[in-house]
This record gives C-alpha cells, sequence and structure tokens, in this order.
C-alpha cells in the first residue's frame, strides 16, 4: 500500500472484528512511528498499548460508570472552544448529521445517540487500544507533534492491513483509565485510539471533506 493509498483510506471506523492483533505487528508499527517528527526531537508522546485482560477490565470499569450515570471526570484540557465559529460549526453539525444518520438515528433520538457515543468506551470491539498521554508542562506546539505522531500511527497501521478510530472520549474518563494503567501524576491523557480489522458489517459513515478552496490557498508567481 502507498502512502497516498494510505491516506485516503484511513478513517475512524467505529466497528471492529474480535480477531487479534499479532502482537508483533503491533511491535513494528510503533517502531517504525518513532520516526514522526516533532520540534527539537523531543517526542513529547507517551503511549500505553493496551490488549487483553488489561483493556477488558478497563472496558469493564468505564461500561460500570456509564451504565450507572456517573458524571464525567473534571476534564484536564479543552477539547473544543466554547463557541464554535463558522465555518467549524457547519463542519461539526454535518459529522454528527452522517455518523448518526449512517446509524438510522434521528436527531431529537437524544437517548439513542448517547447508546451509539457509548460504544467509544468499548472501542468498538476492538481487541487493542492505544492511549496516548502527553506531559502537563508541555505547550500547543508539543500537543501538535503528539498529533502527527498518531497520525504517523493510523498510517502504518494502514500498511498493515488495519483500521483504527482516535477517541478524546477516552479523556472523559481518564481517572478509570489511570487507575488500571498506573501513568504517572505529571501525565495528562489525550485520546485513545481503537484498534483492529475492520468489521465490514457494521453501518457507518465515510465523512467527507471539505473543498480544497476552503482550507488551502496557493500563492506563486
Amino acid at each position: 500500500m502507498d502512502v497516498y493509498e494510505a491516506v485516503t483510506s484511513r478513517r475512524a471506523v467505529r466497528g471492529f472484528t474480535d480477531r487479534q492483533v499479532p502482537e508483533g505487528v503491533l511491535e513494528r508499527v510503533l517502531s517504525a512511528a518513532a520516526w514522526a517528527p516533532s520540534g527539537s526531537n523531543l517526542q513529547p508522546w507517551h503511549v500505553y498499548l493496551v490488549t487483553g485482560r488489561p483493556l477488558a477490565e478497563l472496558k469493564k470499569r468505564v461500561g460500570e460508570r456509564v451504565a450507572a450515570g456517573d458524571p464525567w471526570d473534571e476534564p484536564e484540557y479543552e477539547m473544543y472552544p466554547p463557541v464554535l465559529k463558522s465555518p467549524y460549526r457547519e463542519r461539526r453539525s454535518a459529522f454528527g448529521e452522517q455518523r448518526y444518520g449512517a446509524l438510522g438515528i434521528p436527531r431529537e433520538d437524544i437517548e439513542a445517540r448517547q447508546r451509539a457515543a457509548s460504544a467509544n468506551w468499548e472501542c468498538f470491539g476492538a481487541p487493542a487500544a492505544l492511549f496516548c498521554c502527553i506531559d502537563r508542562g508541555m505547550g500547543r506546539p508539543q500537543w501538535s507533534d503528539v498529533g502527527m505522531y498518531l497520525q504517523t500511527v493510523m498510517l502504518l497501521l494502514r500498511a498493515e492491513g488495519l483500521h483504527s478510530c482516535t477517541q478524546m472520549a477516552w479523556a472523559k474518563y481518564h481517572g478509570t483509565v489511570a487507575e488500571v494503567l498506573s501513568p504517572p501524576d505529571e501525565l495528562i491523557l489525550f485520546c485513545g485510539m481503537s484498534i483492529g480489522f475492520e468489521d465490514v458489517t457494521v453501518r457507518d459513515a465515510r465523512i467527507g471533506r471539505a473543498p480544497l478552496a476552503e482550507t488551502v490557498t496557493f500563492v506563486g508567481g
């Protein structure tokens, strides 16, 4: 698979089979992803790759909290601006319409939307999950470095015939994640990432992208 195919075939998959991902494949992906760029080579990512019993325990604990209606943990970073201006507001709204529309869930069915969202904490059935943290002392440029690292991981997974879904949703239960993974206090959980083989029977939407003219300005002679 060439890099263009990896980029264009990568998407947030929200349905995985229970087929196990070979440990050697995950090690190969993460070893190569270490070459992702970062300012002054700080490599500010701290990753936990979780499978088997620890992942099952984490899903169980968070699932119990979801079922009990426990409130989310106090946020440690702001996921989105409090007020999204145009065109970002419209793009987010269109995402919701496409995502839940593919599931046959109308906008007014809040309960069904919540049930669909709760699948995040089951990793959409994936047998492997990556949890990415960053040191509390890092600034915005280092957070962008983490983004480049995660994109590198996702493209390498595609090269291995795997799919993924990055999920900031896991940060809403960062306390429970910490109970299972025991990260040092100086780390903030940024996101999780479900990893596995796609279940092609699961209905999902391929979310479109803005026209090039909306996001790119060519300047030349």
